[in-house]
């Protein structure tokens, strides 16, 4: 049983045991374009109005550029990345009509109409994405740094449509609207807070909840739930139901990698291959650490494979076991 369908988990880990940087620290990134991607995605109206933006920035470029042209007798200037910044000056060296201003407006904008309001409206009043952080100074930076609520859409890492919360503080927001729920990098300290949100958002939301997100979950540890009874449980209440939709492991000589509903795959580097790569192994679940170093192992001769192996194979194991110890 894959438990509830609106419930998967993400895991997503490039270090290759470099722990320079925090799991949070280095899948932010990740985590930014996922949670786009994954709002365009399922969240309507959401890409709808980033088109519109992109399309407003261009028509309000090419429309300046007309004007401009027409006003000031220059050439038509080229496209490039400064392109916007040369129209607004130019634009500011003439006595320019309203249109121009308001041309002005929107390409500093980044596409979106200038309003006039003393007190701004928001930039979206529909369904919601909520990223819930391990502490509230992670959600806080992510507010700053992701900054959804730009004015200019060009420096939003995220929709306006995304919102955060963290899974160490009282939970004031409003979770009415939300339909997608992402947990980021959730720890066994939050274990017990993650689960009552789980379950509170899906009693609360019922089937306006579309999709809640386990982003590299780290919800058992020997010094807080420890492997015991209480970490089993929670294991079995929460972890194994969730339903591991994309895997991505860098090792020092290849990766492990998962696609729902694709097997788990492991690739090793290749220079012959056209993408650098070769498939080795793939498996219908995620093998242990161990498992993984023996297929590397058996695909390069180090080791003999014993699903290969003919017989007893005692001298081979033995042989395996000291090759084992030696690499310890």
């Amino acid at each position: 049983d894959a438990g509830p369908v609106s419930r998967c988990r993400v895991d997503f880990d490039t270090s290759i045991g470099d722990e320079t940087y925090t799991t949070l620290k280095s899948s932010t990134e990740f985590m930014q374009k996922f949670v786009t991607a994954l709002c365009y995605e399922m969240i309507p109206g959401a890409q709808d109005m980033r088109q519109d933006e992109m399309m407003a920035l261009a028509q309000a470029r090419a429309e300046l550029r007309t004007m401009m042209q027409e006003e000031g007798g220059g050439e038509m200037m080229e496209e490039g990345e400064d392109q916007a910044g040369e129209e607004t000056e130019k634009a500011n060296d003439v006595n320019v009509n309203p249109r121009i201003v308001e041309l002005q407006n929107i390409i500093e904008n980044g596409g979106r109409m200038p309003t006039t309001d003393t007190e701004p409206k928001p930039l979206w009043t529909g369904p919601k994405a909520r990223v819930y952080f391990p502490d509230a100074g992670s959600a806080a930076l992510a507010q700053r740094d992701w900054n959804p609520a730009a004015p200019n859409p060009e420096d939003a890492l995220v929709p306006p449509c995304v919102e955060f919360s963290s899974c160490s503080s009282v939970q004031d927001q409003d979770i009415s609207n939300d339909v997608l729920v992402f947990f980021f990098c959730p720890r066994a300290s939050e274990a017990e807070f993650v689960e009552q949100a789980l379950l509170k958002n899906e009693e609360a939301l019922a089937d306006r909840l579309k999709l809640t997100v386990f982003v590299n979950p780290l919800l058992v540890d020997m010094g807080v739930t420890g492997f015991g009874m209480a970490g089993r449980m929670l294991r079995e209440r929460l972890i194994d139901p969730l339903m591991p939709t994309y895997y991505l492991r860098t090792l020092s000589w290849g990766a492990l990698t998962r696609l729902y509903p694709r097997q788990f795959t492991v690739w090793q580097e290749d220079a012959n291959e056209e993408e650098g790569y070769r498939m080795i192994k793939a498996m219908d679940r995620l093998p242990s650490n161990p498992e993984v170093e023996d297929i590397y192992d058996y695909e390069n001769g180090n080791a003999d494979d014993p699903n290969n192996a003919k017989g007893f194979g005692l001298l081979n194991a033995i042989g395996d076991f000291v090759n084992g110890m030696t690499k310890l």
